[in-house]
């Protein structure tokens, strides 16, 4: 879908050159694949954490908080982002390590463009945090964008390793002390199950980022998309100019077959090998309830 890289790949050459070390959090259902694409992108040196369940992106960090020095700064960045502006990526990058080096928790919050329903917002005045808004609807969204104070929460951060455990130990003590002991009883990159289904399931937001006195914000204007829904993945593709995914207003993701479509507009189809998805482009966060669906009925889709 983008070049014949995957989105973890484009992650990993973006930011290669702007860090000292790699480091891959992901569980045991994927770290293959994520050693391939460490390869494809050219990264022989890195350390990796494999988990045995995922427990949510607060454990997660915990990890690599675990792995690395208490002065040591983390960059936080999912593998799930479109960035377009490499030279103010890099600004920004360079702007949250100055902060975070005087012990802020940073996040990055980018300019919104439209009344999107589908992220959290950030409230703001310069670098100053003012709250943590939930994903809005509709009306609330475009009041967000009037007011020009507030910016979509891109779910990177930035900060040392050891100011990140001190806050979660502070907030979320059972998280902090589950996860220091599935991480001592690591063996080979592995943290065991039994140990790892111990940890409360909790994200980094809610755990720490809401409730810290600690934290900061970067505006960042990198050209960032969140490829979360495909109405994402349409923009993208609009924005770079890839005509040959739409025919009349449609869009077509993943099929070699010839397509045509007859009365119909703003659909979205999407075809993998064993399944056929349609939706109206602006149902897409709507696509979560089928996949979750899929999980119960027919799991072997979703896989």
């Amino acid at each position: 879908m983008f070049g014949n890289k995957s989105l973890f790949q484009l992650t990993l050459e973006r930011n290669k050159d702007l860090i000292g070390e790699t480091l891959i959090v992901g569980n045991k259902d994927n770290y293959l694949l994520s050693r391939a694409d460490l390869s494809r992108a050219g990264i022989a040196k890195y350390n990796e954490i494999i988990e045995a369940a995922p427990r949510n992106t607060a454990a997660a960090i915990a990890f690599a908080a675990l792995a690395v020095k208490s002065e040591d700064l983390l960059l936080i960045t999912p593998s799930d982002h479109i960035i377009t502006n490499a030279e103010a990526y890099s600004k920004a990058i360079k702007s949250a390590a100055s902060l975070a080096s005087e012990g802020n928790l940073v996040t990055f919050g980018i300019t919104p463009t439209k009344p999107e329903t589908g992220y959290g917002y950030i409230e703001f005045s310069e670098n100053e945090v003012l709250s943590f808004r939930e994903k809005p609807d509709v009306e609330t969204a475009w009041a967000f964008l009037e007011s020009q104070n507030f910016l979509w929460n891109s779910g990177m951060f930035c900060f040392q390793a050891g100011t990140y455990l001190e806050e979660l130990a502070k907030f979320e003590p059972e998280i902090h002390q589950t996860s220091v002991e599935a991480f001592s009883k690591m063996a080979a990159g592995f943290v065991p199950e039994h140990e790892t289904m111990l940890i409360p399931s909790k994200s980094i937001d809610y755990a720490v980022m809401e409730r810290s006195e600690k934290i900061k914000v970067i505006k960042a204007d990198f050209g960032w998309s969140d490829l979360g829904s495909f109405e994402s993945v349409w923009e993208h593709w609009e924005v770079q100019g890839e005509n040959h995914r739409f025919i009349d207003n449609n869009c077509v993701v993943g099929s070699t077959k010839h397509v045509e479509f007859l009365g119909v507009n703003n659909l979205v189809l999407v075809e993998t090998a064993d399944a056929i998805l349609i939706l109206d482009k602006n149902s897409s966060q709507d696509v979560k309830k089928i996949y979750e669906r899929l999980e119960r009925e027919r799991p072997e889709l979703v896989m």
